[in-house]
């Protein structure tokens, strides 16, 4: 009986939480999360945009942060797309059975 019941709850669990068919949610995911950063970056851009400025270093602070917003679109993409390749180290350990 408790097996049967156990059956029942996780499959009524199941049916409850699944994905719906055919969607894939990593991609959604990553999408939506880019797409959120897109819209927030372009918004304080718009804001230090529209602050007035008359010295010179309101002006550099404002190029500096609006420089610091841009995307940047190898900052995901991985440093090394291959594994390093595993080398015999020189010189060769010496066999066990050479003494």
């Amino acid at each position: 009986m408790f097996l049967l019941r156990s059956a029942f709850w996780l499959t009524l669990a199941f049916l409850v939480i699944r994905p719906g068919i055919g969607a894939d949610v990593s991609d959604s995911a990553g999408e939506l999360s880019r797409e959120a950063m897109a819209r927030g970056s372009q918004f304080v851009a718009q804001q230090i945009q529209s602050i007035e400025c008359q010295d010179i270093t309101c002006l550099g602070g404002k190029a500096l942060a609006t420089a610091a917003l841009q995307t940047n679109p190898h900052a995901g993409a991985p440093m090394h797309v291959e594994p390093a390749q595993f080398q015999v180290p020189l010189p060769r350990p010496r066999p066990d059975r050479a003494g």
